[in-house]
C-alpha cells in the first residue's frame, strides 16, 4: 500500500513538474510577397536559405505588380513585400505603416519603353495619340510620365492603360498596344517585335528622377521581429555578393540561372542578360546616405520625395510628405554590416 501511495505521489509530482515546464515555442511564420524581377535573391529563395537562417516558416506569394503587393500589405495578407519606388512612394504618401529596409536593385537599364513594330512610333514624340500599356503606380508608370514630359508630350494626349505584366504580354500579342514600358520577363518578349525607345537608366540620367525596387515591411511586425530582418538582410547581401563576384559563372546553363528562372518565371536563357541590366548596391552602400542612410537627405528618401511630387502633379496621389525618411529604416543593414 505504501509503495503504491509513493508511486501515485511520485507520478503526481512528475506530472506537476512537466506542467510547470514552459511549452515549446511554436515556430514563427511570415508571408513574403515577391514579384517576377530577375535578381540574385531568387537563388537564396529557391534554396530555402531564409528558412535556414531564421528558423521561421516562410510563405512566399507571387504578385503581378507592386500595386498588388501594396494592397496585400495594407490588408494584412503579407508582412513583407517587394515593390518599386513608385508604389512605395504612393503607399507611404497615403499613410500605409510600412518601412523600406532593403534596396533590391537599382533598376538602371532593366526597364524600358518599347514601341511595337508596325505602330509607326519611332520616338517618344510619336506616342501622341497612341496606346501605352503599363502597370499603374509602378516604376514604369512613373517613368512613362517622366519620359513624356521630358519629350514635351502631354500625357493627356496619350492613352495610358493599366495592365499587369502578363496582361501586357497578351495584349501585345493581339496587337492591342502601340507601346509598353515594362521589365523582364515581358520586356524580352516585346523587344523581339518592337523598337527600344528609352530605358529607365537613360531617363534617370536625363532628368535625375531615379527608380529602384525595394523590400518593405509592416512597421509593427518589424518592431517585433527585428532579429529576423537582420538575418534576412544578411541572406540578401550574400546573394548579391555571390552574383557580383561570379558574374561570368551565371550562364544560361548554370544552377543559379535555373533557380532564378524557376522562381521569377523568366526564361532561363534570358536570365544572364536580364540580370546584368540591374545594379545591386553592396551592404555598405545600402547603409550609406547614397541609399537608406542620410535621413531626409538620403538617396532613397529623396527618390521617394521626387517620385511622390511627380505622381501628385499627374493626379495619381493626393498628398506628398515633406520627409520620407520616417518610412526608411537603415538599422537592419547597419547591424548586418557589423
Amino acid at each position: 500500500m505504501t509503495s503504491k501511495r509513493h508511486f501515485i505521489l511520485g507520478s503526481l509530482t512528475l506530472i506537476a513538474g512537466l506542467l510547470s515546464v514552459p511549452a515549446l515555442a511554436e515556430q514563427k511564420e511570415v508571408t513574403i510577397a515577391y514579384q517576377d524581377m530577375v535578381v540574385p535573391w531568387r537563388v537564396a529563395h529557391e534554396a530555402g536559405e531564409l528558412e535556414k537562417a531564421t528558423g521561421y516558416k516562410i510563405n512566399f506569394r507571387q504578385f503581378a505588380g507592386g500595386g498588388d503587393v501594396i494592397r496585400a500589405l495594407a490588408s494584412g495578407q503579407v508582412s513583407i513585400g517587394e515593390a518599386g519606388s513608385a508604389p512605395i512612394a504612393a503607399a507611404v504618401s497615403q499613410g500605409l505603416p510600412i518601412e523600406l529596409f532593403w534596396i533590391l536593385d537599382d533598376i538602371n537599364e532593366a526597364e524600358a519603353l518599347v514601341a511595337r513594330d508596325g505602330s509607326n512610333v519611332n520616338s517618344i514624340a510619336d506616342l501622341k495619340g497612341k496606346k501605352i500599356g503599363v502597370p499603374f503606380t509602378s516604376t514604369t508608370h512613373f517613368h512613362t510620365l517622366v519620359a513624356l514630359q521630358h519629350a514635351r508630350v502631354n500625357p493627356n494626349d496619350v492613352q495610358i492603360v493599366n495592365l499587369r505584366p502578363p496582361e501586357i504580354a497578351a495584349a501585345w500579342e493581339r496587337g492591342n498596344l502601340d507601346a509598353t514600358f515594362i521589365w523582364d520577363p515581358v520586356l524580352s518578349k516585346v523587344k523581339k517585335s518592337g523598337k527600344l525607345l528609352t530605358t529607365s537608366g537613360e531617363i534617370s540620367k536625363q532628368t535625375g528622377k531615379t527608380t529602384f525596387d525595394g523590400i518593405v515591411v509592416n512597421q509593427a511586425w518589424a518592431k517585433d521581429n527585428a532579429d529576423f530582418l537582420v538575418k534576412f538582410v544578411k541572406v540578401l547581401a550574400k546573394a548579391d555578393e555571390n552574383y557580383r563576384k561570379n558574374k561570368a559563372k551565371w550562364t544560361a546553363d548554370s544552377a543559379e540561372a535555373r533557380a532564378v528562372a524557376k522562381v521569377s518565371g523568366a526564361r532561363v536563357e534570358d536570365v544572364p542578360t536580364t540580370i546584368a541590366l540591374y545594379r545591386f548596391p553592396t551592404l555598405e552602400e545600402q547603409a550609406s546616405s547614397r541609399w537608406l542612410g542620410g535621413g531626409r537627405d538620403g538617396g532613397a528618401a529623396q527618390s521617394l520625395l521626387a517620385t511622390a511630387n511627380f505622381l501628385k502633379s499627374q493626379g495619381t496621389i493626393a498628398n506628398v510628405l515633406s520627409d520620407y525618411s520616417a518610412n526608411i529604416n537603415p538599422a537592419y543593414v547597419q547591424k548586418a554590416a557589423k
